[in-house]
């Protein structure tokens, strides 16, 4: 289990190896577009993030709920016009109990998969893919998912000028399957985004990842503010972030604040 101060020590560590690596090849175009790219959720270009959340004072016990999101990004050449770009986020939990004699739980949540068709060259100067998104009931506990099946339609427009990218990336999921026993989904998801990036790939991004629950009328909205750094290690291309969230809006005992640090394993073609 993680917690408060390895949290903390492990964000300062990370913030430092950021700051050790602006000396990447910022000369050679083909590493400028690839550090575009790593901020275009719908690049051509594959991608294996993975993400680890880390959220505090959640309920009565003021307890904490880490998530590691593994998110491989898999583009396929449609035509010499369309790409094809399957996201998927595959959720590991570990989460302690909210309230007075709880269990702890942990293992694996539901499943979202994104495929967003998407044309190579940008429309009127913006990027933009659009498409359907399913949500699979993988959950190894009852409280870790919805144990429903689900899909909806996804979509995500930005553009990227002068080291500035901008953006929203959305979706709403339906549920249509399932366990009858369990609530309906009926979920809309935004997230808005806003970053700039130096000339030695050094990335501060703003963005929300807000969820509004259309059956109980509330919002989740977490703000979050990262820091990320483009390098290559053994040649290897690579992404590390760090990051802050506060919750601005949250259902009753819903979390305050949280983490996030993360790495993405870059797969450029050639």
């Amino acid at each position: 289990m993680f917690v408060k101060n390895q949290s903390i020590k492990t964000c300062a560590l990370l913030l430092v190896l950021c700051m050790l690596f602006p000396a990447f090849n910022a000369s050679a175009e083909s590493d400028e577009e690839l550090a575009k790219k790593t901020l275009n959720p719908v690049a051509s270009l594959i991608s294996l993030p993975l993400q680890l959340n880390q959220d505090y004072n959640i309920g009565a016990e003021d307890a904490s709920r880490t998530t590691l999101n593994i998110q491989p990004v898999i583009p396929v050449s449609v035509n010499q016009d369309m790409n094809v770009i399957i996201r998927t986020i595959v959720p590991f939990i570990w989460a302690e109990s909210p309230v007075d004699g709880g269990e702890n739980v942990s293992g694996m949540g539901d499943t979202v998969q994104s495929f967003f068709l998407s044309p190579k060259d940008p429309w009127n100067g913006w990027i933009i893919g659009f498409g359907p998104v399913f949500l699979y009931p993988t959950a190894a506990e009852d409280s870790l998912g919805s144990q429903r099946w689900g899909a909806g339609p996804t979509g995500v427009m930005l553009r990227q000028d002068s080291g500035f990218t901008y953006g929203l990336l959305f979706n709403h999921i339906w549920s249509f399957s399932g366990n009858d026993d369990r609530a309906k989904v009926s979920a809309t998801f935004l997230q808005p985004f806003f970053g700039y990036s130096t000339k030695t790939f050094t990335t501060l991004m703003v963005n929300t990842e807000s969820t509004y629950d259309t059956k109980t009328n509330e919002w989740t909205v977490p703000i979050n503010v990262t820091l990320s750094q483009m390098l290559k290690i053994a040649g290897q291309p690579l992404t590390l972030q760090v990051g802050y969230r506060n919750y601005t809006d949250v259902p009753e005992g819903g979390p305050n604040w949280g983490l996030r640090f993360a790495i993405t394993f870059l797969f450029p073609k050639g």
